[in-house]
């Protein structure tokens, strides 16, 4: 199995978004479970990547050529793919991988997450989506997406395709058992 994490290239003000990337790494290592992320060797994306090569796990990192080139690139993944653009990036990280989880981030991880996610929605593809939700990092947006369900833009169905977890293991069990759900029309006819 092959999972990719989005997350910040920012360590954040907190040390206890390091302490989960690091052991989110360790998680995937040991269960065998190989790293698909954003090949950067700072922040978050460096300290979960780290992690996974240090308890013998196999990383591949996807980068645009450009930020290659501002030499953040992690130089020690066993597979770093370079690629032209932003949109190639996410979508090589995407086919490689057979679910998504996003720690703590910002605006990328943010995208990406939702991408993936609206993807998924769209019967794009059947992968799970996850939050590692650190800290309570993501309860306000948590109850910000119930209550688009609650005003009729999300679909409870859809709504409940997100996995939100606290903790690596449950998130990776949560991952394991994944099933996606069986929509015939995610619009009625006349809908618009």
């Amino acid at each position: 199995m092959r999972l990719c994490v989005f997350c910040g290239s920012n360590e954040g003000q907190d040390p206890v978004y390091m302490e989960a990337a690091r052991l989110l790494g360790e998680t995937l290592a040991r269960n065998g479970i190989e790293l698909v992320y954003g090949g950067a060797s700072v922040g978050l994306m460096g300290a979960v990547a780290d992690a996974v090569l240090g308890n013998g796990g196999h990383v591949i990192g996807v980068m645009p050529q450009a930020l290659v080139d501002k030499e953040i690139a992690h130089t020690g993944l066993s597979d770093l793919r370079v690629v032209g653009s932003m949109h190639e990036r996410k979508a090589l990280m995407a086919e490689l991988s057979d679910g998504f989880i996003a720690l703590p981030g910002g605006l990328g991880t943010f995208e990406e997450l939702f991408e993936v996610w609206t993807w998924a929605q769209l019967g794009y593809h059947r992968k799970p989506c996850a939050l590692l939700n650190v800290s309570g990092f993501y309860d306000k947006l948590a109850h910000f997406l119930d209550d688009v369900v609650e005003r009729g833009f999300v679909k409870t169905v859809h709504r409940a395709m997100l996995i939100v977890k606290d903790e690596p293991a449950a998130l990776i069990d949560a991952i394991r058992s994944y099933e996606p759900p069986k929509v015939e029309k995610w619009i009625k006819a006349g809908e618009r």
